[in-house]
């Protein structure tokens, strides 16, 4: 008799359990989802090697801005903002001015997340 009930409770138990299993669902992804996605990859990579450069952090710090928090916030931004960032990047130049282009880097990352309302640097009056 005790194995009889020892049989249907563990019976039961497994009938019980079937309904728990969760069901994998796999979708395929368009070409300008992954190509979306490629490019805000390729874009935070730009930005990140610009701020891990020593100079930028440097700037950063004496801004009061923790260069960490600024690799966060520029992976916070939206794609249209980041794709802005990455852009300006770009079409800094290269060598001889360095102390001008990590100014502008730093300031046009700062503005963006003044405008998108991430941090308040520039205090209203």
């Amino acid at each position: 008799m005790r194995i009889r009930r020892l049989i249907a409770a563990i019976t039961s138990a497994c009938l019980l359990s079937l309904g728990l299993q969760a069901t994998a669902h796999a979708t395929v992804i368009g070409t300008q989802q992954l190509l979306a996605a490629e490019a805000r990859a390729g874009q935070l990579a730009q930005i990140d090697a610009a701020l891990s450069r020593a100079d930028v952090q440097a700037r950063l710090v004496e801004m009061g801005v923790d260069p960490a928090d600024a690799l966060s916030r520029a992976a916070a931004l939206s794609d249209a903002e980041l794709a802005r960032v990455a852009g300006e990047l770009q079409n800094l130049p290269a060598g001889g001015d360095g102390i001008f282009v990590v100014i502008g880097v730093v300031f046009v990352v700062l503005l963006i997340l003044e405008v998108t309302g991430v941090i308040d640097i520039f205090k209203k009056i």
